[in-house]
């Protein structure tokens, strides 16, 4: 028998076997109890604590011991504990870390998992979500609540300017904006808010125009690819048109600007924030596309629960995860805290199907392209893209020029891992 199909039928075997002997200890014998650590970040970390006590009714044997770690320094304080090979059982991990965590070989391979559950399956859950979580077909992650942006737009803005929709284009967003502004005849107002301090807009934009941000199984930059450099054009014209603000103090209750691109916590701010008058005002939408195969891409974002490789309760921090994905529990998740379910059935609530808000996620979230899954991404666009959108908008830099000095950084935050597929 071929060694890597006999290796992988004992150990889907060996699985079997502690499944079994982990359910018939529980059924007689008190001593074989254990306890499973999980480790959750911000609210997410707080709220979670409430669902343990239907766990451990459905599953005596089994106790979860929980820590809220504040996203600050969650990053830190995992590769602390991986250092010390103190990780918990059981963890979440944004799903932009999974590459990172999977390098240093920390968490532990789902296939073998996810075929013998009777709970977890891709089939449930969003297919750009999903993605995330594998790298060279292996899964490592399973997807816990998530996340993606859309566009939010001033109904009453748009219609003004004869727009009874929202943009589905390009063309139809920068044709908006000029006409918003005309309008608005006033330099201090705008139409799209494009935060030169985030770096969303630019890399879901470049992705949409068909960039794979980075080349050459991603040894080296591609931002100055004839992809990624049109999509920066296209958003430089805002800036230099005076479309978009470079700095904004006020927002878009005022209409000193009429677009913008956020995410889901947004929602619940403007009905509670925004005055009942304005309530009917405002709108989601998924985002415009380049071409007209509407609504273009987003970002696959959000939380998984990954198993520490080092854990001695594998099976029972197993149970735990499939218990956080079943369909109640992640409905009474998203209850507590807000957090959008990754089961793509939760969805079929009263809370989503009624509010009229939370369409446009849905169908965001079915179109959506991950990141290069490599452990620098993080690096890459926390320090460098940002760094030159603002050059661009500003006009410290043209767009060339701030492209290929972008791709010589990031070629050198690169060199690492150049040399390690190297010398595989």
């Amino acid at each position: 028998m071929n060694y890597k199909i006999q290796d992988k039928v004992k150990h889907s075997f060996g699985l079997l076997i502690l499944f079994f002997v982990l359910t018939t200890a529980c059924k007689h014998d008190d001593k074989n109890s254990v306890t499973i650590n999980f480790w959750a970040m911000g609210v997410e970390g707080e709220a979670v604590s409430k669902l343990v006590p239907e766990f451990e009714k459905q599953n005596p044997l089994i106790k979860v011991k929980v820590l809220q770690i504040a996203w600050v320094a969650a990053h830190e304080k995992l590769i602390t504990a991986y250092a010390s090979e103190t990780l918990p059982d059981v963890f979440q991990l944004g799903n932009t870390w999974i590459p990172e965590f999977e390098s240093l070989k920390a968490i532990v391979p789902l296939n073998d998992y996810i075929a013998q559950s009777p709970v977890v399956s891709s089939q449930n859950y969003f297919q750009g979500i999903w993605d995330t979580n594998v790298m060279d077909s292996i899964l490592y992650g399973i997807p816990w609540y998530v996340d993606t942006r859309v566009l939010f737009y001033r109904k009453d803005i748009l219609e003004s300017v004869g727009y009874n929709n929202p943009p589905r284009t390009w063309q139809e967003l920068y044709d908006v904006s000029k006409k918003i502004k005309k309008k608005v005849n006033d330099k201090n107002k705008y139409a799209f808010f494009i935060p030169t301090n985030e770096w969303f807009p630019f890399v879901v934009f470049g992705l949409q125009n068909g960039s794979n941000l980075l080349k050459d199984n991603n040894r080296f930059g591609d931002f100055s690819g004839k992809e990624f450099e049109e999509a920066m054009k296209y958003l430089a014209n805002f800036y230099h048109e005076s479309l978009a603000p470079v700095d904004m103090q006020q927002g878009f209750e005022e209409g000193f600007y009429s677009l913008y691109i956020s995410g889901p916590w947004n929602v619940s701010e403007f009905q509670r924030r925004l005055p009942a008058d304005m309530q009917n005002n405002w709108m989601t939408a998924p985002l415009p596309s380049p071409t007209n195969d509407y609504p273009g891409y987003s970002l696959p974002g959000g939380s998984s629960l990954v198993l520490n490789t080092l854990s001695k309760n594998k099976i029972a921090a197993w149970k735990w995860i499939e218990f956080l994905s079943q369909k109640e529990t992640q409905l009474r998740f998203y209850k507590l805290v807000s957090s959008l379910p990754a089961v793509v059935d939760a969805w079929e609530d009263s809370s989503f199907v009624n509010n009229k808000y939370m369409k446009a996620f849905y169908e965001q979230l079915r179109k959506t392209k991950p990141t290069p899954k490599i452990p620098e991404w993080e690096q890459i666009v926390f320090q460098k893209i940002q760094q030159y959108a603002e050059f661009i908008a500003r006009k410290k830099m043209s767009v060339d020029e701030a492209m290929k000095s972008l791709d010589d950084d990031v070629n050198n935050i690169l060199e690492k891992r150049r040399w390690l597929l190297s010398h595989k």
